[in-house]
């Protein structure tokens, strides 16, 4: 009776954690799924009009929302690998990781780019046109995912390095993630020298483009509403910084939190956190730049209303 006991409390909690994985697993991918067509229908609102396609400032949203979207579409995968508990060979997961790296570097430093075209549009109206043009928009472009690419050239120069022969399998036995793709000592100490500088850099002239549009919006030439306004996006430029690298440190923090929680807390717990670090900043942007932009809004909203709202339809039209 006993074992008989013990035998229906194991299937009962077999059957429960089958039960809690099915849940997460319908939520997360229910919220991505929502956080992408948002993002995509973003994403065709600005190749839907000329007025978008012709203006740089909306060229770089249209990249960032392609880099935040393919991130999230990696991330979701790994993240659904994880609760099925699939384990993936190096080569695999390697490729996905480098694909997530790639994006991921990219943007932050188009935030930046982003950045500093709100300050020379406040700082300096009238050579703005002249700087800030297609051509110049689009080599920065260049410049961005030629950095991106080249960060993720060394890791895997790095990851190569890893003596792969010495193992029985390439069968990963862990789960996929970027930190498990950090083979070696040097893999470690690149990646956390690179994020820092990242990091770093980026607040830095992020933080110089806010001051600098502070001192213009003091001047009497610069117009109060323009430089509010680009005060307030570099401020959620900022945010928007913090939160796309705070992914940089997710994986470190699940590995301090399992050491001081209990299983079945961290795993509650490690949802939570992939659904505040991983999910909500890649959907950030599109919330912030589909509802504030007086140019994007209505046609936004008549495509996300499926043309159905007459007044919507008409503005959008």
């Amino acid at each position: 009776m006993s074992a008989a006991s013990r035998s229906n409390s194991s299937a009962a909690l077999q059957d429960g954690d089958i039960v809690e994985r099915m849940t997460i697993f319908s939520l997360c991918t229910a919220s991505a799924a929502v956080f992408l067509f948002i993002n995509g229908t973003l994403m065709f609102t600005l190749r839907s009009r000329s007025v978008f396609r012709d203006t740089c400032r909306y060229i770089l949203l249209y990249n960032l929302l392609l880099a935040d979207t393919a991130q999230l579409v990696v991330c979701q995968l790994l993240f659904l690998l994880s609760v099925c508990r699939i384990t993936l060979t190096y080569p695999v997961c390697g490729t996905l990781t480098v694909f997530a790296n790639l994006t991921n570097v990219s943007s932050p430093l188009t935030l930046v780019v982003m950045s500093v075209e709100r300050c020379i549009a406040v700082c300096m109206p009238l050579r703005h046109a002249a700087i800030v043009t297609i051509r110049n928009t689009g080599l920065t472009l260049l410049l961005v995912w030629t950095i991106s690419s080249l960060h993720n050239m060394c890791r895997v120069f790095l990851l190569l390095d890893f003596p792969f022969e010495d193992l029985e399998s390439l069968q990963m036995r862990d789960l996929c993630s970027d930190l498990t793709m950090l083979l070696g000592s040097k893999s470690k100490a690149y990646d956390n020298a690179f994020n820092g500088f990242l990091f770093v850099s980026a607040a830095l002239v992020i933080v110089s483009s806010y001051i600098g549009v502070i001192i213009a919006a003091r001047s009497a030439s610069t117009g109060k509403t323009s430089a509010l306004k680009a005060r307030n996006t570099l401020m959620l430029h900022l945010v928007q910084l913090c939160l796309s690298l705070s992914s940089t440190i997710y994986n470190p923090m699940l590995i301090a939190l399992l050491r001081i929680l209990q299983y079945a807390v961290f795993i509650r717990l490690h949802k939570f956190l992939y659904v505040l670090i991983i999910l909500f900043p890649r959907c950030l942007s599109s919330l912030i730049y589909g509802l504030r932009d007086q140019t994007i809004r209505p046609v936004l909203l008549g495509y996300l209303c499926c043309r159905l709202n007459p007044k919507i339809a008409a503005v959008s039209g």
